[in-house]
């Protein structure tokens, strides 16, 4: 077995990989427009070989990040001078369950809010985007 483990890496070393694929990641701060001090951040990955995307939202008093999984993206044209609107959807899958979802309203370089249904209460949160915050990945968001 430790003969097998050796030569795998050994090839591994010496051969050249057919595809290389880089996964780029945005992170993107935001904070509630409502009562509570509610933050979190939003991290998006995007493979252009695969064409793959997820993302996860990690709210600043938990110590870990629930999965979302891309659902659809509407685009809406305001006005022909300007870029379109897009509204991007997530759906949150937490402990392996729909919980519910993230949409995320932006133009151009510009997020405007995101807006988070949680599917057991019904209930709606608006966020605003801290622009405040250009966060890398390697840190994120700090609050």
């Amino acid at each position: 077995m430790k003969y097998f483990s050796s030569v795998f890496l050994a090839l591994l070393l010496l051969c050249p990989m057919t595809a290389h694929s880089e996964v780029t990641t945005e992170v993107s701060c935001f904070r509630s427009q409502e009562g509570k001090d509610i933050n979190f951040e939003f991290r998006s990955y995007y493979d252009s070989v695969s064409k793959w995307s997820g993302a996860s939202v990690q709210y600043s008093k938990s110590k870990e990040a629930i999965s979302l999984v891309f659902k659809d993206s509407e685009e809406e044209v305001l006005d022909p001078n300007r870029p379109s609107q897009f509204t991007t959807r997530w759906i949150e899958v937490s402990e392996g369950l729909v919980t519910g979802d993230y949409a995320m309203v932006s133009q151009g370089a510009l997020i405007y809010a995101m807006i988070y249904t949680n599917y057991k209460s019904g209930k709606r949160y608006v966020f605003e985007s801290d622009s405040d915050m250009n966060p890398p990945p390697q840190t994120g968001c700090q609050w």
